[in-house]
This record gives C-alpha cells, sequence and structure tokens, in this order.
C-alpha cells in the first residue's frame, strides 16, 4: 500500500521537515531537482539534448531552475523559460534564478517566447530570444506545483497550450501544471507529459481521471519527506488520509495451509440472480471462489437450477419460488454463512424487495449489497442505518447517483467526497466503482 496525498497535507509534511527537522528548502529542491534528471536519463535522455524548462515563480520554478543548471552541467542546451511576475517570485526561486544566470544559461520570458512562436506557428518552431529557429527535444514543465486551486487563464493558459503543441518528450516536475492535486480536474488546460516525477508521495489527483490521463508515466522519487514527516511538529498531524493498493497488497490474502480443508476458509452466501438473470448469480459466486473462499451457497430461483448447476457445479445451491420466497429458507441460508453477498441480478421485484429486507433485517454477519440490491434501497436509503452488522455497499456511478438523489456527472466530479461522505453517513464502507475505484471508510482512512 502507498500513501497518496493531498496538497494541504503535502504542505504540512514540507513544512515539518524544514521546521522540526530542519532540513532547509533549498535542500529538498535541489534533491527534487536531481531526481528529475536522472529518471530523464533512465528515460532514454541523449546526450548534448535540446531542453526548455519552463519555471514559474514559486517553489515548483525554483525546482525547474535547479534541473536547468544540473542538464546545462551534463552538456546539455538548455534554455530556461519564466513566467509570472518575478517580483512576487519566493525567496528560493530568486535564488536559482541568480545562480542559472550566472552560469549563463539562457532565459527566455513567456512574453518572448509566445510572440516567437506565433511568428512561427506554421512551422512548429519557436523563435529564440537570441534568434535563429529552436526546436526542442525535452520540454519541462515546473510552472506549477501541486498548491495550485485557480484555473489557468491569459499567458499562462497560453504558455502551456502552446508548451502541448510542440514536438519533444513532455516531462513534467512533481504534477503537471493545471491539474488539481485534491481531485484530478483540469483547471482550465494543463500540461500533457509523458513522464511525470513527483516527489515523496503520489497525488490524490494524479490517480484519478482526466488528472491521470495527462501525467503519462508517474515515478515518485524521495527527496527527504517521508513517514516521519506525518506527525512532527504538528500535535493534530496524522498519516494521509488516502492510500493505493500495490501487487505487494495481494500478500494480505491468506496462503492455503497444508492441513486445512474447504471448511476452513469460510462461506459465502450469494443471494443473485432472478428469472432470466442467472450470469449475475454465476459471475459472483465464481468471484467468491476465485478469491479463496471455502463453500459457496448461491440463493437463487428455482427457475435458474440448470444453468448454475451445469454452469458451476461446484456451489452449493439452495432455490426459492422466484414470486414469493419462503423466508425460513432465506433466514437458514443466512445462519449457514460467514459473509453474504446480495444484489447481483436480483431485479427490482417485490420478491427481490422482501430478500433485501429480510438480509438488512436478520444478517448476523458481513454483507456486501451490490446492483439492484441498492437500486432498492435508493428508494429509502436510510434502511442502511438499521442494520447492526458490517455493510459494504459496492455502487457504480449510476447506481450512487440513484441513492444520492444527484447526476452521475456531479459523481465524476466529486467522486471521493461522495463515497468518503456515503461512508461516514451511514457508518459503512462504501466502494464507488468507475476508471477508479475509490473505498471509503467511515472515520478513516480513504
Amino acid at each position: 500500500m502507498k500513501y497518496l496525498v493531498k496538497k494541504g497535507e503535502m504542505r504540512q509534511y514540507d513544512t515539518n521537515t524544514m521546521e522540526v527537522f530542519g532540513i532547509p528548502s533549498l535542500v529538498l529542491i535541489e534533491r527534487a531537482a536531481l531526481a528529475a534528471v536522472e529518471e530523464m536519463e533512465c528515460d532514454g535522455l541523449k546526450e548534448n539534448s535540446r531542453i526548455l524548462v519552463a519555471c514559474g515563480t514559486g517553489n515548483n520554478g525554483a525546482d525547474g531552475l535547479v534541473m536547468a543548471r544540473l542538464l546545462h552541467l551534463k552538456g546539455h542546451q538548455v534554455q530556461i523559460l519564466t513566467v509570472g511576475n518575478s517580483a512576487k517570485a519566493t525567496a528560493e526561486n530568486k535564488k536559482e534564478l541568480e545562480i542559472a544566470k550566472n552560469y549563463e544559461i539562457p532565459v527566455i520570458t513567456a512574453e518572448e517566447f509566445l510572440c516567437g512562436f506565433n511568428k512561427q506557428e506554421s512551422e512548429k518552431t519557436v523563435q529564440g530570444k537570441t534568434g535563429g529557429q529552436r526546436a526542442y527535444d525535452i520540454i519541462a514543465d515546473a510552472v506549477f506545483g501541486v498548491g495550485l486551486s485557480r484555473r489557468i487563464e491569459g499567458v499562462y493558459g497560453q504558455l502551456l497550450a502552446c508548451l502541448n503543441s510542440l514536438p519533444g518528450k513532455k516531462v513534467a516536475v512533481d504534477i503537471p501544471s493545471g491539474i488539481d492535486a485534491d481531485d484530478g480536474s483540469v483547471l482550465g488546460v494543463a500540461f500533457q507529459a509523458d513522464l511525470t516525477v513527483t516527489f515523496s508521495f503520489e497525488k490524490v489527483g494524479m490517480r484519478l481521471f482526466p488528472g491521470q490521463s495527462y501525467c503519462g508515466r508517474i515515478i515518485c522519487r524521495s527527496v527527504g519527506i517521508d513517514e516521519h514527516s506525518f506527525l512532527a511538529g504538528n500535535e493534530r498531524g496524522h498519516e494521509p488520509a488516502m492510500a493505493a493498493l500495490t501487487v505487494e497488497d495481494l500478500a494480505m490474502i491468506p496462503e492455503r495451509r497444508p492441513h486445512t480443508n474447504k471448511g476452513s476458509y469460510g462461506k459465502v452466501l450469494v443471494i443473485a440472480g432472478s428469472v432470466n438473470m442467472a450470469g449475475a448469480a454465476i459471475f459472483s459466486a465464481r468471484a467468491a471462489y476465485l478469491s479463496g473462499c471455502g463453500l459457496v451457497r448461491v440463493l437463487t430461483p428455482e427457475e435458474n437450477r440448470t444453468i448454475i448447476q451445469g454452469t458451476l457445479p461446484e456451489a452449493v445451491l439452495t432455490t426459492y419460488n422466484g414470486k414469493k420466497p419462503d423466508m425460513e429458507t432465506v433466514i437458514s441460508a443466512m445462519q449457514w454463512a460467514d459473509v453474504i453477498v446480495c444484489g447481483p441480478g436480483l431485479g427490482t421485484s417485490d420478491a427481490a424487495q422482501k430478500l433485501v429486507q429480510a438480509v438488512l433485517k436478520n444478517a448476523a454477519v458481513p454483507v456486501v449489497l451490490d446492483a439492484d440490491a441498492l437500486n432498492l434501497i435508493a428508494k429509502e436509503p436510510d434502511i442502511l442505518r438499521k442494520p447492526h452488522t458490517e455493510l459494504i455497499v459496492t455502487p457504480h456511478l449510476g447506481e450512487m447517483a440513484r441513492l444520492q438523489g444527484v447526476t452521475v456527472s456531479y459523481i465524476q466530479d466529486h467522486l471521493v467526497e461522495t463515497a468518503e461522505e456515503f461512508a461516514r453517513t451511514y457508518n459503512l464502507i462504501c466502494v464507488l466503482k468507475d476508471a477508479r475505484t475509490i473505498s471509503a471508510i467511515p472515520y478513516s482512512r480513504t
């Protein structure tokens, strides 16, 4: 599992590292720039490459200025492009720009760059400050860092659009300029990177869409801000609220022990399928087996018996009258189980509604509510407040829209917040499914 941070968290960890441990900001900037250069070299940077480094006036711009200097000292043809009000630049940025000029690295302003670009737009080349046509092998973006929260307009927007249109490999420093680090939204216009070298921790917005589609390949490098910075100097400090699962987390699934049998690995009851919808029950039961469950019982209408027994004979099968299920049979099956899955392909008939109500009223083991169970619950979401057992809901965007009474587009724009709010409101685990799945645990890490 790896941490994902939001802009406020990253700002706090950065401050803690400098104020508590005494690491100067210039040291962090130097390490960030060195890491970016090393990753560019690993990515196939050729000797004597022509490189343009676009730098803003903040410390992300300072990262770019140091990167330009390091690349210059390695023999590359480097040009620095500055954008923004230099009078408002950070102290670190001013210092690094002064150093770059001492090394006589060519510097051009955004206004000069855009003027030259507009003159030669048809040829896709740029008129340099000192004259002559110039194209670039690498274009590096260090205009805005993770703290950006406003829409990009004016010369900044023109510049990013121009940089995107140029040939050459695109490299973003920490995060592509124009991407909101918290939710991955595009703030008007954003740099389209082939490679993003981020520092210490990946940012939430880099793993959500559309932000991820602007990052290209993501590399995270340590620069001296780590887990020690979580609590230092901050009484209410905490580790990041979000984390992403990795391949290594598959190790959490317990291995099969030699001296065991199928009864040693749990019993799952799958309440799924309706007439002509046997597939949902089959897929759910098979998924339970594939995840390691020892015994799976499928509770489904009698009409599904033949297809389920022919397709998944290893499953225990219990059937009921599709129009009038026997509740004693249902409750008996629930008492057998260690975990209950309810909803896939269940339909929204009166019989299906009675099944869902029976589960919520009588279940004494963890329950996963999916698909049609959620569509039925959407008519009366407060029913989720009544169970005395652990609930896990797994809605896709359409199902969550019905549960919340909002539009799908709203949820897409507020993916994390929607999952977190639903989990807190109903005190359950919410697994909100989209191109990126958000699992929210009430009052805990997302």
